[in-house]
């Protein structure tokens, strides 16, 4: 394990405290969280580099060169943690932290899906690499399974790939555990990971929707750590007499963070040091109105205390991943990530520094991440094209979306051939990127009149197409080709919304700001033309997706979740 700062680097904060060097920044007179204490206190922050080198009630010997902000009046925390996030849901991790910096969330704890499904672990580690260089705290966990049905799994998530990732000390956690299910049938191999994760001394995180006590307990004995999926008080409870630690969500699909905290605080459960909160990956346009900030806020709204709805965002997250000695703690030897605040009860900050950079001053942005090159990600372009023969679609049967993202089998009776009619009921096909399968199917309760509507934003990079008009569909598709990736919308032959995706097919070039509106615009015209569930991306996101009920569309073909049986084989082209 690396040390995090050099010999030279530990003697120049040395300097700064016996008065030979003067600090970069004081923080004078500030109103501050001490994490341990749990209390506001009175003092003076010195910050050398990106590192709080005191926290106390003394000015520094030498302040010759120091940038000296008076903080009288305000109130500081700790940067804010999220730690849960999908930095891929349209966005790149880089510009959603960019996006988030601003609002005070300066570290992620972020899932590692997407590299290595696009990706060898070395050029994934070279980005991973670059992203620590800027200033913001990049953490990572490590997935066991690609949680669907797909050739080639056995490789791509090997052991040794696996251990690769659980070798670096950027990588936090093993799971999520998706495939939770596969481990109470007796999958040794999946155990296996989750003891190579132990032994590296890793969490591990659970994804139980739903799950019974004697699940829980079954779970708990088999390493897992914390859970996510608490959809009610009870449930949070459940998790909590098992001894997880539960991290409580806020996303554009399960906003339950509100009627959660609501009924812990009603029942006055003396849990609050043993609760985190997250926004779970959500699609862009649900951060218009904050990140983590927004679920502090969703806390005090609540009847939480100022303190611990903080720490909930911060310290609590830090203790929990045994890295309090880093973050979400102001005091001597931690990194210098802080929110300014006009006070406790305006979780937006004012003013944002993260590992001792100013992100914001005074409302104001004034520093913008560099960035990241992504170019090693395979590009998105396709050599082939769709014809009449793709687009047959003859089976008895298809997919009942019940809700954004949980699905049911149905028996379609309508006509195949043509214009389908404005019902619920539209042809799906997804196409693998290199068109050398395919799998058709009908799909029932997407929209009433989308004509023709392409993705290649999917659970593995392969591309989704939706529609009533089998022209407008192909349409579609070679619009999303000549993008070189995306997400299109045709209807009588001309793209009505677009999401260019030109990073591989599945990440927006560009920032958060810019890509909300492209989003806004494209769930919108889905919306007038009969989407009603709530949230389109993750639809797409998820209908290959065996984790969830219950029958899905996989690069193997049509799966029963339940019965774990392939219904329907893909086609060769």
């Amino acid at each position: 394990m690396d040390p995090v700062w050099k010999i030279t680097e530990l003697r120049q904060h040395l300097a700064v405290i016996d008065g030979k060097k003067s600090p970069n920044i004081v923080l004078k007179n500030a109103r501050y969280l001490h994490s341990m204490l749990k209390q506001w206190v009175i003092g003076n922050i010195w910050i050398a580099g990106d590192r709080i080198v005191y926290a106390g009630e003394k000015m520094p010997p030498l302040i010759e060169g120091t940038e000296i902000v008076d903080c009288s009046g305000k109130t500081i925390v700790p940067g804010y943690i999220e730690p849960h996030v999908h930095p891929f849901q349209l966005y790149h991790p880089q510009s959603f932290a960019d996006f988030c910096g601003q609002l005070g969330t300066t570290a992620f704890i972020s899932d590692n899906l997407s590299f290595v499904l696009s990706l060898e672990n070395k050029k994934a580690f070279s980005i991973l690499d670059d992203l620590k260089k800027l200033p913001f705290s990049f953490y990572w966990w490590t997935r066991f399974d690609s949680q669907t049905e797909m050739e080639q799994e056995e490789e791509i998530f090997s052991n040794t790939s696996i251990l690769e990732w659980l070798e670096r000390d950027d990588v936090l956690l093993g799971g999520e555990l998706t495939g939770w299910p596969r481990l109470l049938h007796g999958d040794d191999l999946m155990l296996y990971r989750m003891q190579m994760a132990k032994g590296y001394g890793k969490k591990i995180e659970g994804h139980f929707p739903g799950a019974s006590e004697r699940t829980l307990a079954r779970m708990k004995l088999l390493g897992a750590d914390g859970d996510h999926e608490a959809m009610t008080v009870e449930e949070v409870e459940r998790r909590i007499m098992q001894g997880f630690a539960v991290t409580l969500r806020h996303s554009s699909i399960r906003p339950d963070l509100p009627n959660l905290l609501k009924g812990i605080v009603e029942k006055q459960l003396p849990i609050f040091d043993h609760l985190m909160m997250t926004t779970d990956g959500s699609t862009p346009s649900f951060h218009q109105d904050g990140v983590m900030d927004k679920c502090i806020q969703v806390a005090l709204d609540a009847g939480v205390s100022p303190i611990d709805a903080y720490q909930m965002a911060s310290y609590n997250v830090a203790r929990y991943y045994n890295m309090s000695n880093l973050h979400g703690f102001i005091a001597t030897g931690r990194f210098a990530s802080l929110n300014i605040l006009q006070d406790e009860y305006h979780p937006i900050p004012e003013s944002v520094l993260s590992k001792g950079v100013w992100l914001k001053r005074d409302g104001e942005r004034v520093h913008r991440f560099a960035d990241i090159d992504y170019s090693a990600i395979p590009s998105f372009d396709l050599d082939f094209s769709l014809t009449s023969h793709d687009f047959q679609f003859s089976m008895p049967f298809g997919i009942e979306l019940v809700n954004d993202v949980i699905t049911k089998p149905y028996n379609s009776l309508i006509t195949r051939e043509g214009q389908l009619a404005n019902h619920d009921e539209s042809y799906l096909m997804l196409i693998n990127r290199s068109g050398n399968w395919h799998v058709n199917t009908m799909i029932k309760g997407f929209a009433t009149n989308v004509q023709g509507f392409a993705s290649s934003y999917s659970n593995t990079g392969d591309i989704l197409l939706i529609g009533k008009n089998k022209d407008d569909m192909q349409k579609a598709f070679e619009e999303m080709k000549a993008m070189r990736g995306g997400i299109v919308l045709v209807e009588k032959g001309e793209v009505v919304a677009s999401v260019p995706l030109t990073i591989g097919g599945i990440l927006y070039q560009g920032n958060m700001e810019e890509l909300t509106v492209k989003e806004l615009d494209l769930k919108q015209a889905l919306a007038e033309r009969g989407y009603r569930l709530g949230d389109a991306i993750y639809t797409l996101l998820f209908l290959q997706s065996t984790h969830l009920p219950y029958i899905r569309i996989t690069p193997k073909g049509i799966f029963d979740v339940l019965k774990n049986k392939l219904l329907l084989p893909a086609v060769m082209r």
